[in-house]
């Protein structure tokens, strides 16, 4: 990647991270962030092997999808990632899905999106101004793994991207970044973190499902047009704790009973 090219990543993480509430040195809640900077999330627990994370744009809306079978350190670079694309991408390409491979490939629209989060997440002059404040001793003694358990819980991002993140900022080299790794391996992210009174819910899978509130008016307009059935409109409801009663007056009355597929294919296949 060009370096005229990191330079305009940057100013544009730089400035969307301005509208973002940050606490001493990270931010606090991107996932909370997403309605204020106008982009519908949505979180669900697929399959651990599924895709992390999509991003697109339909009409008026830009939609965000969170695998939330990760852990959660993974879900906010993942989130940060499809925001680079957003914010980088999105006047060629209207959509992108990501998982494991094209996260970590070699696609220079990916590496853009990386390189993105890791600016909006660990900006260069916060990582230092860490270090000078919070780790004066760390060039005579070192960084040792609570040193990295500490970054990485204050700004909200996992054991490896941080030792990314210090490599490619050139405060470690490769040999300190593969001892810190045998650290990490040795005592475990989350001994670490709670040794430290840190969050250890990043090292966690919470399996959440967040739903933007537009979500149940898809799902009524869809079932008064006969786009979805029953149950799934009784699912939606669940997750937003209602009841079909509570909705009844904004409900279609269905004048033709529903068929089931199975029933269907076999009164053709007499």
């Amino acid at each position: 990647m060009l370096e005229n090219r990191k330079r305009e990543i940057r100013k544009k993480a730089d400035s969307l991270r301005g509208e973002c509430k940050v606490g001493r040195y990270g931010i606090i809640d991107l996932f909370r962030e997403c309605e204020h900077l106008g982009y519908m999330l949505l979180r669900y627990p697929l399959d651990e092997n599924a895709d992390l994370g999509l991003v697109l744009k339909k009409d008026d809306d830009t939609i965000i999808f969170i695998n939330s079978n990760n852990r959660l350190s993974r879900q906010i670079f993942t989130l940060a990632h499809e925001i680079g694309h957003i914010v980088l991408h999105f006047s060629e390409d209207q959509s992108f899905i990501d998982n494991q491979m094209t996260i970590t490939g070699k696609e220079d629209k990916e590496q853009e999106a990386n390189y993105f989060a890791a600016c909006l997440l660990m900006p260069a002059e916060e990582v230092q101004r860490f270090i000078d404040l919070e780790l004066p001793d760390y060039k005579e003694n070192g960084l040792t793994a609570l040193d990295i358990a500490r970054m990485m819980s204050e700004f909200s991002v996992s054991y490896e991207m941080t030792l990314n993140r210090l490599e490619s900022l050139n405060i470690i080299n490769e040999n300190q970044k593969n001892r810190l790794d045998t650290e990490r391996v040795e005592r475990s992210v989350g001994k670490l973190l709670r040794s430290i009174g840190g969050n250890a819910g990043l090292n966690n899978v919470g399996k959440e499902t967040v739903l933007p509130h537009e979500f149940i008016e898809y799902a009524i307009y869809n079932y008064n047009n006969n786009a979805i059935p029953e149950e799934t409109l009784e699912k939606v409801l669940g997750y937003y704790q209602l009841s079909r009663e509570e909705i009844s007056d904004r409900l279609m009355p269905k004048t033709e009973p529903e068929i089931d597929l199975d029933e269907l294919i076999g009164g053709l296949e007499d």
